[in-house]
């Protein structure tokens, strides 16, 4: 069961790349789309227009404007599928100036040790165990950001250049590039708002197959048909948010954020299922005491789902996360799919935020992230 579950991981990881008759396929790159971060993971990725740290390099290079550190970096490590995927964040942001801010963003996402038994019975015809070896297919973004502030007051703008690698084995493999743009607006101490635009240009992966004789006839008495090398195609994606943050107590504070997903590679399972641009939309609430603690909730995911009697459901996915700050170390945590209501498994997430100061100057402190 274990080698079938890894089997069908496989497929569902890379079913993008077989699908040629159609090179602007709906969840293409969609690695890209999980989330880092578990403080942002934790609000269902409501993020857009309060993220203000190192992971603002993925979900909108206009926040890396507010980071105060000399260097601020961040990690992440979360498991799929009873531990058979891994996904794997690592980020790190520097100031340039007072202005300016430049990060670096990597992401992979991987099913590792997967047996391969296209060589499992010999010429012969014989079983012979000994012939399966074992393959990786993995997805790697690699995200080069910059922000800078504006002339106006309280807006700020940031773009990424993207390279994406992704390979089954050594059967495909593929290079992508793309660019997305973000930008962040703050109106007075409350009101905060951001935009980003992934894949601004459309993203481009070329692929490319390495496939056997033995693989090739496999293809054509199954009636299934052979890849060929070719271009797929990551429709942009535009995000939009706005956050509300407040005290309520002294240093006790409210914040919440809503954001909408509109999509452009044409309808969506949903909540608002249009054509050519689905919306999808996801909320998030962090009550929290200063910097040193956060609780997080929110609800994302909204799908319509159908019944035996052909009527419709709505249903989502509730988040919940935690998290806490000693000094220069942030440390937080979500739990996502509570009660399981959607088709994928629950998981759990941890990430790590440490801000760094700079060695040259004694006066130097790094901020409580």
């Amino acid at each position: 069961m274990k080698k079938l579950g890894l089997i069908v991981s496989t497929l569902v990881l890379t079913q993008g790349v077989f699908a040629q008759k159609d090179i602007t396929p709906k969840y293409s790159n969609e690695f890209l789309s999980i989330g880092v971060g578990a403080a942002a993971i934790g609000q269902s990725n409501a993020v857009v227009a309060g993220v203000n740290d190192v992971t603002s390099g993925y979900w909108n290079p206009a926040g890396l404007t507010e980071i105060p550190d000399f260097i601020q970096i961040g990690a992440m490590h979360s498991e799929y599928f009873a531990g058979i995927a891994k996904y794997d964040y690592i980020g790190v942001a520097k100031p340039i100036d007072r202005n300016s801010t430049a990060a670096f963003t990597f992401i992979r996402f991987g099913v590792d040790d997967i047996p391969n038994t296209t060589q499992l019975i010999d010429a012969a015809g014989n079983i012979d165990y000994d012939n399966i070896t074992t393959f990786t297919a993995g997805d790697y973004g690699f995200l080069f950001s910059y922000a800078r502030k504006m002339p106006v007051e309280g807006l700020s703008f940031g773009g990424n250049f993207k390279v994406i690698y992704r390979h089954v084995g050594d059967f495909a493999r593929s290079w992508g590039f793309g660019l997305d743009a973000g930008v962040n607006y703050k109106l007075g101490e409350k009101w905060r708002f951001g935009a980003v635009v992934r894949d601004v240009t459309s993203t481009f992966n070329a692929w490319s197959f390495n496939l056997s004789d033995q693989m090739i006839e496999t293809f054509q008495k199954t009636d299934n048909e052979i890849p060929q090398n070719g271009l797929e195609i990551t429709m942009p994606k535009i995000i939009v948010g706005a956050q509300f943050k407040t005290n309520i107590i002294k240093d006790f504070y409210l914040s919440t954020e809503i954001d909408l997903d509109l999509n452009t590679d044409g309808r969506r399972n949903v909540l608002i299922r249009t054509s050519p641009i689905s919306i999808d939309p996801h909320w998030g609430l962090e009550i929290g005491y200063g910097k040193w603690v956060a609780l997080r909730a929110g609800i994302g995911n909204l799908q319509w789902i159908k019944n035996t009697d052909l009527t419709e459901s709505l249903t989502f996915q509730p988040n919940v996360g935690i998290g806490v700050g000693f000094k220069s170390i942030r440390i937080d945590y979500a739990f996502t799919d509570l009660g399981d209501p959607s088709v994928a498994l629950y998981s759990h997430v941890f990430s790590l935020r440490v801000g760094l100061s700079d060695p040259k100057r004694e006066d130097s402190k790094p901020s409580i992230p």
